[in-house]
C-alpha cells in the first residue's frame, strides 16, 4: 500500500515540475517528455532493485552498461540541467521507499516549491545573458563596455571576452546585463498585436479579421 501511494505521489510531482511548471513557461515538448520518462525510469529501476534479492553489484553493473550509451541530444541550458536534476530526484526518493514514509512527499514537494520559485518569470525577470559579437575587435575594456551599452540598451553589470582576435577585427564578449526598464516596456508593446484598417467597415488585427 505504501508502494502505490509513493508512486502515485511521483506521478503528481512530475506531472507538476514537468508540464505545470517547466512546459508552461519554456514550452518545449521533448524536454517535456525527457523530464517525465527519466522520472519515470529511475522510480521503476529503483524499486526493483531495492525489492528485488541481487547483489548491489549486480545492480552497479547494470547501470554501468547504460552509461557505455551515448546520447546525442541539443546542448542544454543551465536551467534545463537543473530540471534533470529536478526530475530525478522525486522519482529515487520515491523508489528507494524512505521511512517513515512521509520523507518522500515531504521531500518531494519541497523540490517541486523551490523550482517554481526559482524559475519563476517574475524573479529577475530584466536580467539577461548572451554571448555577443561587436563588429570590431576593441582592446579596451572602458570603451567596450560603453560599446555594449549601447548596442544593448542596458545597464552592463558584467562581461567577460571570450576571445579578441585584432588579425581578424573579431571580438567575442560573454555579457551579462540588466534591461532598462523603459526599454524593457518598448520591446512589450513591439511585440503587440497591430491592427491594419482595410475599409470602413474591416479592420484586421493579428488575430484575424474583425
Amino acid at each position: 500500500m505504501t508502494t502505490i501511494l509513493l508512486v502515485a505521489f511521483d506521478a503528481l510531482a512530475i506531472s507538476v515540475l514537468a508540464y505545470g511548471i517547466y512546459f508552461i513557461r519554456h514550452r518545449r515538448r521533448d524536454m517535456l517528455i525527457a523530464y517525465v520518462a527519466l522520472n519515470v525510469g529511475i522510480m521503476a529501476v529503483t524499486l526493483v532493485l531495492a525489492n528485488a534479492t541481487v547483489a548491489a553489484g549486480l545492480g552497479l553493473g547494470l547501470f554501468g552498461v547504460l552509461s557505455i550509451i551515448r546520447l546525442r541530444s541539443n546542448a542544454l541550458t543551465q536551467e534545463e540541467v537543473a530540471y534533470y536534476f529536478a526530475s530525478l530526484a522525486p522519482g529515487l526518493i520515491a523508489g528507494l521507499q524512505p521511512n517513515p514514509a512521509q520523507v518522500a512527499p515531504l521531500v518531494g514537494s519541497l523540490i517541486v516549491v523551490v523550482m517554481f520559485v526559482a524559475d519563476h518569470p517574475r524573479l529577475y525577470a530584466l536580467n539577461r545573458q548572451q554571448t555577443v559579437t561587436p563588429d570590431a575587435a576593441i582592446a579596451n575594456e572602458a570603451a567596450l563596455a560603453h560599446h555594449l551599452d549601447g548596442l544593448l540598451g542596458a545597464d552592463i553589470q558584467r562581461f567577460i571576452v571570450v576571445e579578441l582576435d585584432l588579425v581578424r577585427d573579431v571580438t567575442i564578449v560573454d555579457v551579462r546585463y540588466r534591461l532598462r526598464p523603459e526599454c524593457h516596456e518598448l520591446d512589450s508593446l513591439s511585440m503587440a498585436p497591430r491592427e491594419v484598417v482595410r475599409g470602413p467597415d474591416e479592420v484586421v488585427s493579428a488575430g484575424g479579421v474583425r
